[in-house]
């Protein structure tokens, strides 16, 4: 059995214009848990997911410093905390949506997949047929094909 067979071919995707609060809007009304993110060719150019949106409320973490002579030294890059803040913040989808994306061809086996997604620790995976995104697959939707 294929991806292609199993995965969901009505995806509910977004634009990195888009407003987080769109997002969870939508995340809410289709009780799903992420959603990827194209761009006008129907790339996939990130996701969205409940844990990007969960990081919003975070603690932030400080990078390690020592003060010298009335200045403040990093250990760490200053870019972290930069990050942090611009996910803590949010307004559009592409700052929060994470970019290194792992998708799935079409014609991999659900074993690949169910591999591919053990492994990764993710939840779902854009499918893609020519680097365009047509479809989505869940753990739900491997479970399911045990079942056919």
């Amino acid at each position: 059995m294929l991806a292609k067979d199993i995965m969901t071919k009505e995806v509910i995707s977004v634009k990195s214009q888009d407003l987080v609060e769109d997002v969870i809007k939508i995340l809410m009304d289709k009780n799903i848990s992420g959603v990827p993110v194209v761009d006008d060719e129907e790339h996939v150019i990130g996701i969205v997911t409940e844990g990007d949106l969960i990081y919003r409320s975070k603690k932030l973490r400080i990078p390690t410093f020592f003060s010298i002579l009335d200045g403040y030294v990093f250990l760490e890059s200053t870019k972290t905390i930069e990050k942090q803040l611009k996910k803590m913040v949010a307004y559009r989808v592409e700052d929060v949506m994470t970019t290194e994306v792992i998708t799935v061809e079409e014609d991999q086996t659900v074993e690949e997949v169910a591999t591919i997604m053990t492994k990764e620790k993710i939840n779902r995976v854009p499918v893609i047929k020519d680097n365009r995104l047509v479809g989505i697959i869940s753990r739900r939707d491997i479970i399911r094909s045990y079942s056919a």
